[in-house]
């Protein structure tokens, strides 16, 4: 049975805006066809006309749906070491009330026309709930260890527990600048197993990972005294994070930079500059609700990266819900318009995650799952902009 869907504009991500546009949609949720207007439709078909904007399903390109017991549990902005502080505290839970809060993270990101998700884990908690879910997750079995001397134990830890994760699709990821060494980050560009064309990695969330990097000063130190972490070895690299990693990183690789709160023009220009194939991700209600701040998202306009979207955890933000990140950007940029960002939501998250043959867009042969974004004026989101999953 083929469904006609209809709504006041349909932005496909394929072309300009539709006005009253309708699509044909198949009980698998595949696109059969888009049609500019009804006079392709034959009469006897009932068109289902709605109220809005009709949208492809979101792609969640950064979330940890391991932390997801931890909603309400950190306060609101401290800062990123004192966040990392309180979730290293408050992290460990009975099992049992990780694998419900991570059910009910799960069934709300669908809710809210999550179609695809880029996760982070430590653990092989997630497994099963990724193997029952509707979404595409790929997982990104975060490593970290900030010892030099521990590199080998921390990379073969890691490469376990991605095993682990097969068949599912999973790849290594790299914590932070903060907490991997350049001897870990050297092993992980020689010795790589999975979907090794897939990274990720936190990138400049607070000034102080800067500060630390530039000078070794800074917050993280008190930080590494808490976690006794001998830091002797470190020595200042007079520039920000993202330029003293990078180049450890291996040409090959498709690496998602995530937050980015405190990249400078000068380090955009030197990741534009440098031979990696670099993606940006803004999680904009996590960074406001850690740091009190957001990403200078004005500069990244002056290149044609490919930006996305993630949401973070439930430890740094009120809710999954990708339209609520979209929102957060038209509140603070007034100025950037829905079909500009929307791709950052679609097309961008699956693009680097590799699943655009699928997702991102409205296109014939794709099942890309379709959401209804309500109380909208005309192309623009509202304060009252609603997400509801049709497909």
């Amino acid at each position: 049975m083929i469904r006609y869907v209809s709504a006041d504009f349909i932005i496909t991500g394929n072309g300009e805006p539709l006005k009253h546009g309708i699509i044909a949609v198949d009980e698998q949720g595949e696109i059969i066809d888009v049609f500019p207007d009804e006079s392709e439709i034959p009469i006897s078909e009932t068109i289902e006309r709605y109220e809005g904007i009709i949208v492809p399903g979101f792609v969640n390109a950064h979330c940890h749906l391991e932390l997801s017991h931890m909603a309400g549990k950190v306060a609101p902005g401290n800062g990123l070491v004192n966040f990392l502080s309180q979730v290293i505290d408050e992290r460990g839970s009975d099992e049992a009330i990780i694998l419900d809060a991570m059910r009910k993270a799960d069934q709300q990101m669908q809710d809210k026309g999550i179609v695809a998700v880029g996760d982070i884990s430590n653990t092989l908690l997630s497994k099963n709930i990724k193997e029952g879910s509707s979404i595409y997750y790929h997982t990104f079995v975060e490593f970290l260890g900030f010892d030099p001397f521990k590199a080998r134990i921390a990379y073969d830890k890691a490469l376990a527990l991605l095993r682990k994760f097969s068949p599912l699709p999973a790849s290594l990821a790299p914590h932070a600048p903060y907490s991997v060494s350049k001897d870990l980050l050297k092993l992980f560009q020689k010795n790589t197993e999975g979907d090794t064309e897939l990274t990720t990695m936190h990138n400049q969330e607070s000034d102080e990972e800067n500060k630390f990097y530039r000078y070794k000063s800074g917050e993280f130190l008190k930080f590494y005294e808490k976690l006794k972490l001998n830091t002797d070895f470190f020595k200042p690299q007079a520039r920000n994070s993202i330029q003293s990693l990078l180049p450890l990183f291996s040409s090959q690789q498709k690496i998602l930079l995530v937050h980015n709160t405190y990249t400078s023009l000068k380090d955009v220009y030197f990741a534009n500059r440098f031979s990696r194939d670099i993606h940006w991700c803004f999680c904009p209600k996590a960074n406001l609700y850690i740091e009190g701040r957001l990403p200078r998202i004005e500069i990244f306009q002056l290149h044609d990266f490919n930006i996305t979207l993630g949401t973070d955890s439930l430890a740094s933000n009120d809710k999954l819900c990708i339209l609520s990140e979209l929102k957060a950007i038209k509140e603070h940029f007034p100025f950037m318009s829905l079909v500009k960002t929307l791709p950052w939501a679609t097309i961008n998250g699956a693009r680097f995650l590799g699943i655009d043959h699928k997702y991102g867009t409205i296109e014939k042969g794709k099942t890309p799952g379709l959401n209804l974004i309500t109380n909208t004026d005309g192309l623009e989101l509202t304060g009252e902009s609603e997400v509801r999953r049709l497909v």
